[in-house]
């Protein structure tokens, strides 16, 4: 992630006087965690001068329990907020002072106290697939051609799932858990045929090689807030939440605030695969793409809406209500 370069008028909302330092920060103690947050401070750094060459941040590696559990799919043990429940409360019990976070792994209703202060710009938003040894003949075009019938296919992502197997239903998909590092292994290792990770993640790490195909959002929609980071603070936390202010990327902003208004909307849970992304039409207009299904492809339901940016949480909103009221009712069970 490359530093942004702040507006000039933007250095009047640095604070005029110094806090406490070191300000601590948490974030999970993944490696793509890890380098998601330290970019973002580098890119702190680079918006408030004052705060270089000091010793000013203190990294907290909060060990989750999303994290802790790798043998499980999430919707078994409480869903995707469960990797951010002990920084939240690191956060409340001010052992940090703000948080760095996926933002597709951040609840849309977050705890009192805590409110979301800026999102960063997006990296790219598409899923990837990657292909273990055997699978050869990528076609563009259908990249899920090159699976073989039957074909073991590693995720723990419902969503993922469900839209490969609306695509082919003949392929099995077994659970894999871990880090980007660790599902990379397992899939090397000849433990699955294929798996699909973020696109984001991959060129965060420096890993974007070991994509076989990139898959075009239409294919395969991503995960709302996919390839966005968000930093949480107190919501009491005023002069952090004025420097973070400097920091926030519009377009991240107006695209996250559709995609999280559309998934609060449906309020599902990590047991109903859904699917968001937005994105600025060169006329500025805001595209908002919404998918609903069954983990199993049987059901897949797909919409779009588009509108002002300005409008970007009524769009979603009305989104998810709509795919809402054609969905059977089991799907949100």
């Amino acid at each position: 992630m490359k530093p942004a370069t702040p507006h000039p008028h933007q250095t009047s909302r640095v604070p005029a006087h110094r806090r406490e330092l070191p300000l601590r920060v948490g974030t999970r103690g993944s490696p793509l965690a890890l380098v998601q947050t330290r970019a973002f401070l580098t890119m702190l750094t680079t918006f408030c001068p004052v705060l270089r060459g000091m010793n000013v941040f203190e990294e907290h590696a909060i060990n989750t329990t999303g994290d802790r559990i790798q043998d499980r799919r999430l919707a078994e043990i409480g869903g995707k907020g469960l990797f951010a429940k002990e920084i939240h409360e690191a956060l409340l019990d001010r052992r940090v002072d703000f948080a760095v976070h996926s933002l597709k792994d951040l609840e849309t209703e977050l705890p009192p106290g805590i409110v979301l202060a800026c999102t960063l710009k997006r990296e790219d938003a598409r899923d990837t697939l990657i292909l273990g040894p055997g699978c050869h003949d990528i076609d563009p075009a259908d990249p899920f051609a090159c699976l073989p019938a039957g074909a073991l296919i590693g995720t723990s992502s419902v969503r993922r799932q469900a839209q490969l197997m609306h695509a082919r239903p003949d392929l099995i998909v077994a659970s894999i858990r871990g880090n980007v590092q660790t599902r990379l292994a397992k899939l090397h290792a000849g433990e699955c045929a294929a798996s699909l990770l973020a696109l984001a993640g991959l060129r965060r790490l420096g890993l974007e090689d070991r994509a076989s195909v990139i898959l075009d959002p239409d294919a395969m929609v991503p995960s709302a807030g996919q390839g966005i980071v968000g930093v949480t603070v107190r919501a009491d936390d005023h002069e952090l939440r004025e420097m973070l202010a400097g920091i926030e990327d519009p377009e991240a902003k107006s695209v996250s605030t559709a995609e999280r208004a559309m998934l609060a909307e449906l309020d599902g849970s990590c047991r109903t695969p859904i699917g968001g992304y937005a994105r600025l039409l060169p006329n500025g207009e805001l595209h908002l793409t919404g998918l609903v299904a069954r983990a199993d492809g049987s059901f897949l339901l797909k919409r779009a809406l588009h509108g002002a940016s300005a409008d970007a949480q009524r769009i979603g909103a009305e989104l998810g209500a709509s795919l809402r009221a054609d969905c059977p009712r089991d799907i949100f069970g």
